[in-house]
């Protein structure tokens, strides 16, 4: 294998290592779900195909598909993409990651074009250049006065042990990480950006299509347990999925903390696994202001996202097989 540049960030904090590229395209969760993509550029990306609902239908392989960002693929990963047909992209990352990482790469579109057309923090898209290709949606996804990724660059840049315990220690870094979850159900522009993932998906030339953010965990996370639990899918599975992450980013945020430590960035590196892991408490804190805010997360479908029957009609024909 070669090495390559591999980045682990949120909104407006890219961190970059030299890493081996880490993939296991092994199934996992089962034989038929989660099965990883096997893109050396994106070791997080995968396929949601194979998980059953409540009703004994089955999510279609290949139809929806998330991942970490898709900056570092390789001419093998895009040809890789290419088998599976893709028609959209979604990618959720703030104007800074897109920025500080690079666009994304993907089939039919020059990256420069890309590069010219992203750099914004509203939502946009870019058709392809033929009638067949993929359409990139940029969906920002980030809290101008709640980025705790801003915080984190910043006590990242001072190098200051007392600056960066005071700010991630005594549980104060998951506490962060808690509060950002909350944030996706309460913020109505964030509800807005994540319905808009799902209305794409439910349209009629929707899917195949693949959704991102840069570590495919917190937004990319929240947005496939919206979609898996309104297709019925059970709650514990929606959370083996979001933890599942943990598994495949493995190998990359351990050469990240390691970086952190011999570089001198950080005494104590450890302090960053609660920003860099995906924790069941975080999702489980989502759900919850869900309840808080809606009877049931039908309300929250209809009320907080603004979606309706004929969204989800759309997500199961697309999305779901006999």
């Amino acid at each position: 294998m070669t090495e390559q540049q591999t980045e682990i960030a949120g909104p407006a904090m890219t961190v970059s290592v030299t890493t081996e590229p880490a993939f296991d395209d092994r199934p996992a969760g089962g034989p038929e779900t989660a099965r990883s993509l096997g893109l050396h550029g994106a070791a997080n990306a995968r396929d949601l195909g194979g998980y059953r609902t409540a009703d004994g239908r089955v999510l279609r392989h290949g139809a929806a598909l998330r991942s970490d960002g898709l900056n570092r693929l390789t001419d093998a990963d895009l040809a890789a993409l290419a088998g599976h047909g893709l028609r959209h992209v979604v990618d959720l990352r703030s104007l800074d990651e897109v920025r500080q990482a690079g666009p994304d790469r993907v089939l039919g579109l020059p990256v420069a074009e890309i590069a010219a057309t992203e750099l914004s923090a509203t939502a946009l898209t870019v058709g392809p250049d033929t009638p067949d290709g993929v359409t990139l949606h940029h969906l920002p996804v980030f809290a101008a006065d709640f980025d705790i990724y801003v915080a984190l660059r910043d006590a990242l840049a001072d190098r200051s042990h007392e600056k960066q315990h005071a700010l991630l220690g005594d549980g104060r870094a998951a506490a962060m990480m808690v509060g950002l979850y909350r944030w996706f159900v309460t913020d109505p522009v964030a509800r807005e950006r994540f319905a808009t993932v799902l209305r794409l998906l439910a349209a009629p030339d929707g899917a195949p299509l693949l959704f991102h953010c840069s570590a495919g965990k917190d937004r990319t996370g929240w947005t496939a347990a919206i979609l898996l639990t309104a297709l019925g899918v059970d709650r514990d599975t929606v959370f083996a999925d979001y933890l599942l992450t943990n598994e495949r980013s493995a190998a990359v945020v351990e050469n990240i903390l390691d970086s952190f430590g011999t570089r001198g960035l950080m005494r104590e590196p450890a302090l960053l696994l609660p920003v860099f892991r995906a924790d069941r408490g975080y999702l489980e804190a989502a759900y919850e202001e869900v309840a808080r805010g809606w009877a049931s997360f039908g309300d929250f479908w209809r009320d907080g996202l603004g979606l309706d029957d004929e969204v989800l009609a759309g997500l199961r024909a697309n999305l779901l097989a006999d």
